[in-house]
């Protein structure tokens, strides 16, 4: 089972094709939301070369820099084996 644990936004790349699908309108909705209720739902993240690599997440991420958090709460999986 993963365990949650919290991470370090500085740390976290976000790679470029993902960084495309970015929405604003959603990231401030999701602000909205974290300001009210919290982080509920964690991120997914692999280890990369001494960084985090973003998974799952990205408008959760991008809401809580917004928000000017410096961590955030997330999953480390590991890659998939081709």
């Amino acid at each position: 089972m993963l365990k949650k644990r919290k991470f370090p936004i500085a740390e976290i790349y976000v790679p470029a094709k993902r960084k495309k699908t970015l929405d604003p309108a959603k990231v401030e909705e999701i602000a909205e939301s974290i300001i009210e209720l919290g982080q509920t739902t964690p991120i997914r993240l692999r280890a990369g070369k001494g960084r985090f690599v973003l998974l799952e997440g990205l408008h959760r991420l991008e809401a809580l820099r917004a928000l000017g958090e410096d961590s955030v709460e997330g999953y480390l999986v590991q890659a998939r084996m081709h």
